[in-house]
């Protein structure tokens, strides 16, 4: 490839919303936008077992939007199999990953230890896709960037981060590519949240590479606390019990808040 050609290639999140990775190739670099887990189904699950396209040796550097497992989960394998370069993104993000990775892990390791015990799995011995070790080899890797400033790759490639919203230290990224500027937005917050800033926007972009999560829907006008205050109100009337499992990352506090 001519180094002033760009690439790039779609290795998740394309036909499904999980399992996000985006590899750039140009000017003699390769960077990941993004290092996620596929999750839901069982067909995609099993995605995370199949090697990536390409070498995690050839991959230069990783850039974080935001913290949550379909966009860091695969980090620990990305390093198992050779990645050396650095994992870049905000404060929060890196602080909130190493929570989630230990988590994911621990996860993960007790359900292998689970299938062996009860045999319900057609693998033996059952192993996890990675555990605690894996996660304290990926942590020294991680390079904390401020918000809003450029940083170089090279002399034709710089970067930085936007915030996005969604949650916290969740930001869009502005690639540029000699005269090119590429936008990757990552998981896009809401103009209007309780706990958060509405999201910044690019001032341009040549090209944008923009998430879908929500793009065949629309949301209710009414505001969720209504609904939720309807819910908790008929079942106080009935004497009822509710329960609220929180089982992403920020949700808790928003309910509490």
């Amino acid at each position: 490839m001519n180094n002033d050609k760009i690439k790039i290639q779609f290795l998740g999140a394309a036909g499904t919303v999980t399992g996000s990775k985006f590899l750039v190739t140009a000017f003699g670099k390769k960077i990941l936008i993004d290092c996620g887990l596929f999750q839901g189904l069982k067909e995609l699950r099993q995605l995370n077992w199949q090697p990536l396209a390409v070498s995690a040796k050839t991959i230069d550097i990783v850039l974080l939007t935001h913290a949550h497992l379909d966009h860091t989960g695969y980090l620990p394998l990305l390093v198992k199999h050779g990645f050396k370069g650095t994992i870049n993104g905000t404060s929060p993000t890196l602080q909130i990953a190493e929570i989630i990775l230990k988590d994911s892990a621990k996860i993960q390791e007790e359900d292998a230890i689970r299938a062996n015990k009860f045999h319900y799995s057609k693998h033996k011995p059952a192993l996890p896709l990675y555990g605690l070790p894996e996660v304290e080899n990926t942590l020294p890797l991680f390079q904390q960037q401020p918000l809003n400033e450029w940083i170089g790759i090279n002399e034709h490639i710089r970067y930085r981060f936007r915030y996005n919203g969604h949650i916290i230290g969740a930001t869009f990224i502005e690639l540029q590519i000699g005269d090119k500027t590429i936008v990757f937005s990552g998981d896009i917050g809401r103009e209007i949240d309780p706990l958060l800033y509405p999201p910044e926007k690019p001032e341009k972009a040549d090209v944008l590479f923009i998430e879908a999560t929500y793009g065949n829907r629309l949301h209710p006008a009414e505001p969720a606390i209504n609904s939720l205050e309807q819910l908790i109100n008929r079942c106080a009337a009935r004497n009822g019990t509710i329960i609220i499992p929180s089982f992403s990352v920020e949700r808790t506090q928003l309910l509490m808040y």
